[in-house]
């Protein structure tokens, strides 16, 4: 698959700034830095990144807009639940979670980080080859 034809977004250079955070290969396009910060975010297959947490001290949290592929979302103590292009994600600041492509299927999701006061992401372990490995 082209991974620049998933989207009408392209999906930019390999996400090597990021890449400790992530297991698999990502690719990040930043689509603003100005007034709402957006970057889309490219999965290969099996590509998912860290549990996480977007702080803030008020307001924060992320939303992804998934534009592309069959991924997966899931907070902490709850089931991963299934994504897919035309889905909304709405991450309120302090939740920790991981979001990511399936294992057969490329992903592409636009993230757009909510304004935050003090806001600030903590990178966490990654998600478990069994915890991964268990969803259909």
């Amino acid at each position: 698959m082209d991974k620049d034809k998933m989207s009408v977004f392209p999906a930019g250079e390999k996400n090597d700034a990021y890449a400790k955070y992530f297991t698999g290969q990502s690719y990040l396009n930043m689509l603003s830095t100005e007034q709402v910060v957006i970057g889309n975010v490219t999965f290969e297959p099996g590509c998912r990144n860290n549990w996480h947490i977007h702080h803030a001290k008020s307001g924060g949290g992320q939303i992804l807009l998934v534009t592309a592929g069959r991924g997966y979302y899931q907070e902490w103590g709850k089931p991963a639940r299934a994504i897919s292009a035309g889905d909304v994600v709405n991450i309120p600041a302090g939740v920790k979670h991981w979001h990511g492509a399936a294992k057969d299927s490329w992903f592409a999701h636009l993230a757009v980080e909510v304004p935050a006061e003090e806001g600030h992401t903590e990178w966490l372990e990654p998600v478990s080859e069994d915890e991964y490995g268990s969803l259909a």
